[in-house]
């Protein structure tokens, strides 16, 4: 079992810069991977970056590449969403969430445990 508590959101102009973060609280934090999606008024929730157990690969939405970082810190079990160049369609509650899955996935279906989701928005 994986607790997972989200933080970092917020208001922030377009071309602004958050950076959100997921602590977890249970065991074998570094046997899971780790996502984040996002979900905006209205919309489906969409996967947005992943990485692996030992943070060596990640992956990204094509939407976010380039502008978002996702990393980990297996000491403090800790996941991190760094988010640069902000654009208001990024605006959305954004979801980390841990899976048992073996490799890094896109798929919502592939993690076990979401955590309650975070605000972040995007105004000028």
């Amino acid at each position: 079992q994986v607790q997972l508590v989200e933080s970092g959101g917020g208001s922030v102009q377009p071309g602004g810069s958050l950076r959100l973060s997921c602590a977890a609280s249970g065991r074998d934090f570094r046997t899971y991977v780790l996502g984040w999606f996002r979900q905006a008024p209205g919309k489906e929730r969409e996967f947005v970056a992943a990485v692996s157990r030992n943070g060596g690969t990640t992956l990204y939405a094509d939407s976010v590449k380039g502008r978002f970082t996702i990393s980990r810190d297996n000491a403090k079990n800790t996941v991190y969403l760094q988010m640069n160049s902000l654009k208001p369609e990024d605006t959305a509650v954004y979801y980390c969430a841990a899976g048992d899955t073996f490799l890094v996935s896109r798929r919502a279906s592939e993690y076990r445990y979401w955590g309650q989701g975070t605000q972040v928005t995007v105004s000028s």
